[in-house]
C-alpha cells in the first residue's frame, strides 16, 4: 500500500506553527504534494519536513506560490520550470540543482509562469510512478461578469481571468506530454493539487449560485472535463465517492464557512487508469475545528495498493 497526499499549507511557515509536523508525522504517508509554500530555501523551518526527501520550487515572487514533493526515497529524477529546484534529503542542508524543463521546451502560455513556483514533478524510486505537484492560478472573472459593487478587489478588465485561461491552454498541451512521457518509460502519472477549479456541483456549495464565480466557470469546468476521462486521468476521490457532495478541500476563513462547512473541492488527485484502480480509499483530513486549522485547505489523503517496481 503506497499512501499519497496533497494539501495547500497557505505558508509552510504558519502551518508549522499551526500543527503541520503533527499531522505529516501521524499520516504517515509515502509521498506528500505541497502547494503555497511560500518561503524562501534559506527560510525553510529546520525540520519542518521531518524525515522525507524534499524537492522544492520556491520559484521567484517572494512570499508567494512554490511546491514541493515529499518522498520517503530520493527521487530518480526531478523537473521543475524554473532555473532550478532544491533537492534535499533528510536533515541535509544541501542545495543541488537537478534535471529541469527547458525553457524553450515548454508551451508558449506557460513560459510566463516559469519562475512562478508553480509545477514540479519527480520519477519515484520504489514504484513505477511520476508525480506531479501543481498550483493553478487562481484566476478572476471575465471582464463582462465584473461588477465593481460585488467585488471585493478592484475590477482588473479580465486581465486575471485571461491568464488563467492562456495556462490551462499551456498547461492541457504539457500534462499530455507529461503522462505519454511517464507511460513510455512504464510508469504511471499522478497529478495533484490545488486547481482552483471546482469541477461538478457536487464540488462546491450552493452551486446554483457559483456559476458566475471564478473557480466554477462554465469554460474552467470544461477544461477540466476534457483533462479527466477514463483512458487519460481520473479524478480518484470522485471515483471513490461518486454521489457525495464534497468532501470539500477548501473554506474560506471568513465567517462561519468552516462551522457550516461551505466549501469547494478544489484539490485533486488525477491518476491514470491503472493507478486510480488501485485506490482503495480516499478523503480529507477536515480539522476538528476552525480554531485546530493548520491551513484554509485541508489534506486530500488516498491510499493505493500500487506494487513496488
Amino acid at each position: 500500500m503506497v499512501r499519497i497526499a496533497t494539501f495547500n499549507v497557505n505558508g509552510i511557515r504558519a502551518a508549522q506553527r499551526r500543527g503541520f509536523e503533527k499531522w505529516l508525522t501521524s499520516r504517515d504517508c509515502d509521498v506528500v504534494a505541497l502547494q503555497e509554500v511560500r518561503c524562501p530555501v534559506a527560510a525553510l523551518p529546520d525540520g519542518v519536513f521531518g524525515s522525507y526527501h524534499v524537492t522544492y520550487d520556491s520559484g521567484q515572487l517572494a512570499g508567494r506560490n512554490g511546491v514541493a514533493v515529499l518522498t520517503r526515497h530520493a527521487p530518480t529524477a526531478v523537473r521543475s520550470w524554473g532555473a532550478g529546484v532544491l533537492v534535499r534529503a533528510p536533515g541535509d542542508g544541501h542545495v543541488e540543482l537537478r534535471e529541469h524543463e527547458e525553457r524553450g521546451s515548454l508551451a508558449r502560455e506557460l513560459r510566463a509562469f516559469a519562475d512562478e513556483g508553480r509545477y514540479v514533478e519527480v520519477d519515484l524510486a520504489q514504484q513505477p510512478l511520476t508525480v506531479a505537484c501543481l498550483y493553478l492560478p487562481k484566476g478572476g472573472l471575465p471582464a463582462h461578469l465584473q461588477d465593481p459593487k460585488r467585488m471585493r478587489e478592484t475590477p482588473d478588465g479580465g486581465v486575471k481571468y485571461q491568464r488563467k485561461m492562456d495556462f490551462l491552454a499551456g498547461f492541457a498541451r504539457h500534462l499530455r506530454s507529461a503522462r505519454r512521457t511517464a507511460a513510455a518509460q512504464g510508469r504511471e502519472f499522478l497529478l495533484m493539487g490545488d486547481l482552483n477549479i471546482a469541477h461538478t456541483p457536487t464540488d462546491v456549495n450552493n452551486w446554483r449560485r457559483q456559476q458566475k464565480t471564478e473557480g466554477f466557470l462554465p469554460e474552467e469546468r470544461a477544461w477540466l472535463d476534457e483533462v479527466i476521462g477514463p483512458r487519460t486521468l481520473i479524478d480518484v476521490v470522485r471515483q471513490l465517492h461518486p454521489d457525495a457532495q464534497g468532501p470539500y478541500s477548501w473554506w474560506s476563513w471568513m465567517g462561519q464557512s468552516f462551522a457550516k462547512d461551505v466549501g469547494w473541492r478544489i484539490d485533486y488527485q488525477l491518476a491514470t487508469p491503472a493507478l486510480a484502480k488501485s485506490a482503495t480509499s480516499a478523503g480529507v483530513d477536515r480539522d476538528p475545528s476552525r480554531e485546530e486549522r493548520i491551513s484554509d485547505h485541508a489534506p486530500v489523503v488516498v491510499d493505493y495498493a500500487f506494487p513496488t517496481a
